[in-house]
């Protein structure tokens, strides 16, 4: 986590934390329906935490507290 409290996930934290295999996470994301990946390198991508935990909140009908 740097000093903004940003946090980049890997795929197996996103998988871990939403509880969605890899094949639904990217038909998601194809969908719109999650948060897109950042690519971070040639063979590499993460998932801002804030937008997981955004989604995460959204869909447990909580308010996002994502400054």
């Amino acid at each position: 986590m740097n000093a903004n409290g940003i946090r980049m996930l890997r795929l197996d934290e996103v998988i871990a934390m939403t509880g969605l295999s890899r094949s639904s996470l990217y038909a998601m994301i194809k969908r719109a329906e999650f948060p897109k990946q950042v690519q971070i390198g040639p063979r590499a991508v993460r998932w801002d935490s804030r937008a997981v935990d955004g989604w995460l909140a959204e869909k447990l009908g909580e308010p996002c507290k994502v400054a």
